[in-house]
């Protein structure tokens, strides 16, 4: 099982770490990976200053938003799957 921890902290909050959130599990559905895939919020990944902070199972910690979540996702997600 794969896990997306997305930051929920005062500053991913701000950023908009609960459309992350959503947006993740959207692409779950649509790529059929309920099994596989799990998404956690995460009260800090200690990189606050990349705001939305999203870690894969215990990678690196990346910067996210709305405008890459999808290739995010495709790259560090379907990609170990």
């Amino acid at each position: 099982m794969t896990t997306i921890n997305v930051c929920i902290g005062s500053a991913c909050h701000l950023k908009g770490s609960y459309n992350i959130i959503n947006r993740f599990q959207d692409l779950i559905k649509k790529n059929n990976m309920d099994d596989e895939v799990v998404v956690k919020a995460a009260f800090c990944l200690g990189e606050c200053t990349k705001a939305v902070s999203v870690k894969v199972d215990e990678g690196e910690v990346y910067s996210v938003n709305d405008t890459n979540v999808e290739e995010f996702f495709n790259k560090y997600v379907i990609g170990r799957v």
